[in-house]
């Protein structure tokens, strides 16, 4: 538990945005009722079925290890608890083939953008932890040792999900790895400091995620919301599971069958919040085909995505890709 006078004296923290543009959380939202997914039982058209009228569920049965989770969030949090003035200079670098990278207030890595997000968090590209050497001096070979570890976990429950959802899509198998290239995903820890002026800011603003999938490990504290129509409703932390949502390239994959669903999450008064989050993403350069969007390629996406940021402080995403 962090009281808030020493949230707002701890210099580990980030500074805080702005808050002129956030919206104010809703204090008493009913908790949602997140449909179910066991992985051990798994079934294509059951999982359809939630990814065309949710897009988000809880997986059980999963096989990620509890220990593995627990060690990772102490070795994330040792980083975190470092003065923020440190990690800023010697972490926010992104290049140098450094595997670990700091970034606070935005969750795209690398814009110094203005925003009312109140968090900070590390980024590690599973493909830069074969590099070896880490490349700085906070980041330790622990923590990349236990995020390969996690990785192999994430990876191979991602590339189960998505087997399941090309074949409940009936879409070809062969290019499986193209459409989802799991192997090169990107695993984050984040942490929402705790607030005492929380109904001023958000822990993080709402949007949808630029992934295939994404898979959320989080902590007992809770905060993250997903809309619903013009309602937000809270999904409630569940000890050992895992919380899984549709991101925007799967929603093209699959011609808008499925929704990238929104989600935000609200800052809290009292305590901080942590999890740990895995993005599964398209090869970089495969092109995307569908019936509503233009063809596009994930990088392109993305940079199209930096670009809007960049120029109007939010994502826009696939409405940029829209065929008129």
């Amino acid at each position: 538990m962090v009281s808030s006078a020493s949230a707002a004296a701890d210099l580990s923290y980030p500074p805080l945005p702005p808050c002129a543009a956030a919206p104010p959380p809703f204090p008493g939202e009913k908790p949602f009722d997140v449909p179910v997914i066991d992985m051990e039982n798994l079934e294509s058209e059951r999982l359809g079925d939630v990814c065309r009228s949710l897009g988000i569920f809880r997986l059980v049965n999963h096989g990620l290890p509890r220990e593995v989770s627990s060690r990772l969030r102490e070795e994330a949090r040792k980083i975190f608890e470092l003065p923020f003035e440190r990690k800023r200079e010697e972490m926010s670098v992104l290049g140098r083939g450094r595997p670990v990278v700091y970034f606070w207030g935005t969750p795209i890595v690398g814009l110094s953008v203005g925003s009312v997000n109140w968090l900070e968090g590390l980024q590690v590209p599973l493909a830069l932890l074969q590099d070896g050497d880490c490349g700085d001096p906070v980041c330790s070979h622990f923590l990349r040792t236990l995020v390969a570890e996690y990785g192999k976990h994430m990876i191979r429950i991602v590339r189960t999900l998505f087997h399941s959802l090309v074949l409940d899509l009936k879409l070809d198998p062969s290019l499986s790895d193209l459409y989802m290239n799991a192997s090169s995903g990107i695993f984050r820890s984040y942490r929402y400091p705790c607030l005492p002026e929380c109904q001023s800011y958000m822990g993080m603003r709402s949007h949808t995620d630029s992934s295939v999938l994404a898979v959320v490990d989080e902590d007992e504290v809770g905060g993250l919301q997903i809309q619903q129509g013009n309602t937000w409703f809270s999904i409630m932390p569940v000890p050992d599971t895992l919380i899984v949502n549709i991101g925007d390239m799967m929603q093209v994959i699959s011609n808008d069958e499925y929704r990238s669903v929104v989600h935000r999450v609200l800052a809290n008064r009292t305590r901080e919040r942590t999890s740990l989050c895995f993005f599964a993403f398209p090869k970089e350069d495969f092109k995307i085909r569908s019936l509503s969007y233009k063809e596009f390629t994930y990088k392109e996406f993305n940079a199209q995505v930096q670009e809007d940021v960049m120029e109007t402080g939010d994502k826009i995403g696939l409405k940029k890709f829209l065929i008129s």
